[in-house]
């Protein structure tokens, strides 16, 4: 269907175009003598049929006429950014033409939620770094005051207002979106079942208590547990929906670059964007989880995926493979086309003594280390909740009860 409509906007451009000044050129002249002709018998010789072609020449092709684009809003903390939020923004875009996103600011989600996890900056580069977003707004308030609502109705163009179906509400217990449903500019989209900021730091709570406990016991840490601990159910429609369904062009230089990608944050989005600057076609690894535990001696947070869809969430992401190989291979290079194979200087601890899973690219020439642009790692950012434990534990206590009610008490879920 694309192409097909490709093909039509091609041939309106005989007409809309600048294709103009060949119609009145000597065509144009012919055809106004064959009109007249017709019409009146200029040259002496009429056509008395000739209005009956009159309905006709008004089917013609005419100038598209210009639309002002549909803009719309969609605000959010976006900490600890998973593919509910790209979910939820994606299905935002598709209710206009160019999507606005405003990122609540620290001091706000300090008053209504407690302390982020993320700075403002690395949640405005995550936000930023996602395929369906055209424009980002810092620093936004977490209620749609009226002063807000106007500014976004007048100075930045927005038609209409975007929330989940989940309640957004004020520490008093009023809709933070009451005032956009009262002026008649609000829409809604469904919530992303199976993930929450919530459910993720509730998994890296429980995840580096029980590796505690492992340790202090002469165990291995880790375990099988966070299959367990994840609601998400991955079905191929939520990946197609994800992916651009597109090959790279004949002759294309694809770059591959793999990873864990756990806990998907700013230095993810950052060293994906170096690596998709020295090729045409970016192409990622996702390693499985067993893959992960084996080299790490811990499990990944996210499982394979999650963590497959926050990559391809990523507007600098062309194509994954998912459950990559760990090393490398001849037949891969060879399968994918690929003419670079890169590695940023900044990685997660792995295994002492392992084979170097970058061993054949680098012998062909064709490995490049990439100079990580953030330091932050998943470790990292786990960390910051560790260290915070209790803040973060308090935090997670309401929305957990609530959340915990949904999943007990659900019966059909329909949407996007």
């Amino acid at each position: 269907m694309m192409i097909g409509l490709l093909a039509f906007e091609n041939n309106q451009g005989l007409w809309n175009g600048g294709y103009y000044s060949q119609f009145f050129g000597i065509g144009g002249v012919m055809v106004t003598v064959a009109i007249l002709w017709l019409s009146t018998g200029y040259f002496g010789i009429g056509a008395p049929f000739a209005p009956y072609f009159w309905p006709y020449l008004g089917q013609l092709p005419k100038k598209k006429e210009q639309r002002r684009p549909v803009r719309v809003y969609m605000d959010g903390c976006f900490d600890l950014m998973h593919y509910g939020h790209a979910n939820a923004l994606r299905q935002a875009k598709l209710l206009g033409d160019q999507l606005v996103v405003g990122v609540v600011s620290d001091e706000e989600i300090v008053a209504n939620k407690g302390p982020p996890v993320l700075s403002m900056e690395e949640r405005l580069t995550l936000v930023s770094g996602l395929k369906w977003v055209d424009e980002v707004i810092p620093n936004a308030p977490y209620e749609i005051t009226e002063e807000f609502m106007n500014a976004l109705f007048n100075k930045y163009d927005i038609d209409y207002i975007i929330h989940g179906d989940d309640p957004c509400l004020l520490p008093d217990g009023t809709d933070a979106y009451a005032l956009a449903k009262k002026a008649g500019r609000y829409k809604q989209i469904k919530r992303t079942e199976g993930v929450s900021s919530t459910d993720i730091v509730g998994r890296i709570l429980l995840t580096f208590k029980h590796k505690a406990v492992n340790e202090n016991a002469g165990a291995e840490p880790c375990g099988q547990m966070k299959s367990q601990l994840s609601n998400f159910l991955p079905t191929s429609r939520r990946i197609v929906q994800f992916s651009n369904g597109q090959a790279p062009s004949p002759g294309a230089r694809v770059v591959y670059i793999d990873g864990a990608f756990d806990l998907f944050h700013a230095g993810h989005v950052e060293i994906l964007r170096s690596a998709r600057q020295l090729g045409d076609f970016l192409l990622v690894g996702v390693h499985d989880d067993q893959a992960i535990r084996e080299r790490r001696g811990c499990g990944p947070i996210m499982h394979l995926h999650e963590r497959t869809l926050s990559v391809l969430a990523c507007r600098y992401v062309d194509e994954v493979i998912i459950g990559a190989p760990w090393e490398v291979s001849r037949d891969m290079i060879t399968t994918f086309n690929i003419s670079l194979v890169v590695h940023g200087t900044v990685a997660e601890r792995s295994s002492a003594g392992e084979v170097d899973p970058y061993a054949l690219p680098k012998s062909m020439g064709i490995f490049q280390t990439v100079t990580s642009p953030k330091t932050i790692t998943s470790v990292s950012v786990a960390t910051r909740i560790i260290d915070n434990h209790e803040a973060y534990k308090k935090r997670n206590l309401k929305k957990k009860a609530s959340e915990d009610m949904y999943y007990t008490q659900k019966k059909f879920v329909s949407g996007d």
